[in-house]
């Protein structure tokens, strides 16, 4: 397959995942929840995890306003965790963050992303990095359960 044609599916997969969004809905019942402001650009992501007994997620949802890049990453995360346990969720949190600055991971750990994987090229807009990362640092500090206030922004 072609450059400009890899390219092409990677733009439809990410409007597909903004414009159709997986999981983005408020939860009735959650165990672990958080949000996070993006300031730069104001996304916005209220995210909610239920965790069964033994930390694997059960449920997750999503839900808040934001750019193309923040709404789909936030859908591709969604489903790349949900059934996972609480360990590879976080696992999976650092490998996307790590992903997004450019730094080199094997390749079992970015299939483990799935759809997620092809924001990899995020770091050629430096700008949209925040974007990208912004559920991925939401699930991880519900996880981390660093709910103390849930209106933290990240810089």
């Amino acid at each position: 397959m072609g450059l400009s044609k890899l390219n092409s599916l990677y733009r439809e997969v990410i409007l597909d995942h903004a414009d159709h969004p997986h999981h983005k809905h408020a939860l009735a019942e959650s165990t672990n929840t958080i949000t996070l402001k993006n300031p730069t650009c104001g996304d916005v992501i209220n995210l909610e995890i239920k965790l069964t007994p033994d930390d694997k997620i059960a449920d997750i949802g999503f839900t808040g306003d934001g750019c193309t890049i923040s709404q789909s990453s936030a859908s591709m995360m969604s489903d790349a965790v949900m059934g996972k346990s609480k360990e590879e969720a976080l696992k999976m949190a650092k490998t996307f963050s790590d992903m997004a600055i450019g730094k080199e991971h094997p390749q079992a750990d970015l299939d483990e992303l799935q759809d997620a994987a092809i924001l990899s090229n995020i770091m050629q807009f430096p700008a949209r990095i925040k974007c990208a990362t912004l559920s991925w640092w939401a699930l991880q500090r519900a996880l981390l359960e660093e709910t103390d206030d849930t209106s933290e922004e990240e810089s």
